[in-house]
C-alpha cells in the first residue's frame, strides 16, 4: 500500500520570512540562513543497525496517509533553516466532510484495537488503562470533536491530537526522512495522530541545548493558529515521541519548563523508548565507552569532571508534579542501562506523575523494540493522556 505525498513548504513566522530575506540581501557577504546540514537520508542513518525486520520494520501503511515532507518550521539562531515532516491519518478527508455531523458511535472517533501487556510489562504510578479498545479510550474521543470553527473548507478542519515525533542517532547523526522514521511517522498518523516528524541541529557542531532549542520551536510552530488550521493540529493536545537520544530529548521537551501542558514549547504527554534519561558520570558508569562518548560529544564537554550541562540535560533532574504522563519503553539487555528506565519510572512515581514502565526482553533498540504490541501500548497510553479536558495523575 502506498502513501500519498504532497510538497509543501510552509513558512508563517514573519522572523523566518526576513531572515529568507536576508539571504537574498546579504548573500555578497555569505551569511543568512542556510539549510540544516543533515546526513543523506536512508537506512544507514537510523539508530536500527540491524537489517531484520524488527519493531517499527513490521509496520505496513495503511493507504491513504498523506505525507508533507520538508515543512520549515524556522530558523536556529546560528541561522540553519529547520523541517519537519507532517503525517496526516488517512480519514482526514471524510472527516472533513462530516465536520458539523455528530459522531454516531465510538468507531467513528478513531481507529479501534486492544492492547495486550508484552512480555515483562511492568507499571509504576497510575498504570490504569482506560478500556482496552482504543477509539473509546477516554469516552472515546481521540482526537476527531476538536473543531476548529471551520466548515470543512480544507481538509483538516477538525483539530487531532498531535505527536512531535523525535528521531534518534546518539544526537549526532540520524534524519525524520529515513525509512524507519517515515514508518514511525506513518504509524502515528495510522493511530489518528497528526505526526510531526522532526528534524534538530546535530552535535558536535551543534551542541546541547541547541536540539531542545529547535524542538521547542517546533511546538510553537505547531501552536500557530495558521499552521494548527492547516494541517489539523489541536494546539492543547500535543505530545512527544522519541527513541535513543529522541527518547532523551522527547523526555526533557515534557519535563523540563513550567507552566500549563497545552501552551507555549510545553507537551501534554510523553512516549520515549530506550532513552538515557541521566547523562552523568555515575548513571553511565555500566554504559559502553561509544554511548559515553555520544553523551559528552552532545554535552559539549571533554569530561564529566567540569560539565554543569549534564545535570541540564537530563531528563530525570527536571521532575515535578506538574509533569505530564510519560511512558517509557526499554528492552531487558541492550546498550543504554535498563536502571535509567527503571530510575526514571521510580523518580516519577515518587514525584506523583503517572508513568508507565515497559521491559521487554532481548538486547534490541529503541525503534528496533517498537513491535504490534509496543506500537498498541503506546498509541493507547498517548490517546488516554491526551483526552480533552484530562490528565492522568500518579498516585
Amino acid at each position: 500500500m502506498k502513501t500519498r505525498t504532497r510538497r509543501t513548504v510552509l513558512v508563517t513566522s514573519a522572523a523566518v520570512l526576513a531572515a529568507a530575506v536576508g539571504v537574498i540581501a546579504l548573500s555578497g557577504f555569505h551569511t543568512g540562513v542556510r539549510e540544516l546540514e543533515q546526513p543523506a537520508a536512508g537506512a544507514e542513518n537510523s539508530e536500527l543497525t540491524t537489517s531484520e525486520r524488527i519493531g517499527i520494520r513490521t509496520f505496513e501503511p495503511p493507504a491513504g496517509i498523506t505525507v508533507d515532507p520538508d515543512v520549515v518550521y524556522g530558523t536556529s539562531n546560528d541561522g540553519v533553516l529547520l523541517t519537519l515532516d507532517v503525517c496526516t491519518p488517512p480519514d482526514v478527508a471524510a472527516d472533513a466532510s462530516a465536520t458539523n455531523a455528530p459522531a454516531t458511535d465510538a468507531s467513528a472517533a478513531g481507529p479501534g484495537g486492544s492492547s495486550t501487556p508484552g512480555p515483562g510489562d511492568a507499571d509504576t504510578g497510575d498504570t490504569e488503562q482506560a478500556g482496552t479498545d482504543r477509539s473509546d479510550a477516554a469516552t472515546g474521543d481521540t482526537g476527531d470533536t476538536g473543531d476548529t470553527g471551520d466548515t470543512g473548507d480544507t481538509e483538516q478542519s477538525i483539530a487531532r491530537e498531535t505527536v512531535l515525533s523525535i528521531h534518534g542517532g546518539s544526537w549526532a547523526r540520524g534524519d525524520k526522512g529515513n525509512p524507519d522514521w517515515r514508518s514511525v511517522c506513518e504509524w502515528l498518523a495510522s493511530e489518528g495522530f497528526v505526526a510531526l516528524s522532526v528534524d534538530y541541529r546535530l552535535a558536535p557542531h551543534a551542541v546541547f541545548p541547541a536540539a531542545l532549542d529547535d524542538l521547542r520551536l517546533a511546538l510553537e510552530w505547531a501552536r500557530e493558529p495558521a499552521n494548527a488550521q492547516e494541517y489539523g493540529i489541536d494546539p492543547t493536545r500535543i505530545a512527544a515521541f522519541g527513541g535513543s537520544a529522541g527518547g532523551n530529548l522527547a523526555a526533557l521537551l515534557g519535563l523540563d519548563g513550567e507552566g500549563e501542558l497545552t501552551e507555549g514549547s510545553r507537551v501534554a504527554a510523553v512516549a520515549e523508548l530506550s532513552g538515557p534519561v541521566e547523562l552523568s558520570a555515575a548513571a553511565l558508569e555500566n554504559a559502553p565507552d561509544g554511548l559515553v562518548l555520544s553523551v559528552l560529544s552532545y554535552l559539549g564537554c571533554e569530561s564529566f569532571d567540569d560539565c554543569p550541562a549534564a545535570k541540564d540535560a537530563s531528563p530525570l533532574t527536571h521532575i515535578d508534579a506538574s509533569d505530564p504522563p510519560v511512558f517509557i519503553g526499554h528492552s531487558l539487555d541492550e546498550f543504554v542501562p535498563l536502571s535509567q528506565s527503571k530510575d526514571f519510572a521510580a523518580a516519577l512515581s515518587a514525584a506523583g506523575v503517572e508513568s508507565r514502565l515497559m521491559v521487554v526482553p532481548g538486547a534490541d533498540h529503541s525503534i528496533g523494540i517498537l513491535d504490534e504490541t509496543m506500537r498498541a501500548a503506546v498509541a493507547e497510553f498517548l490517546h488516554r493522556a491526551l483526552a480533552a479536558g484530562e490528565r492522568p495523575r500518579g498516585t
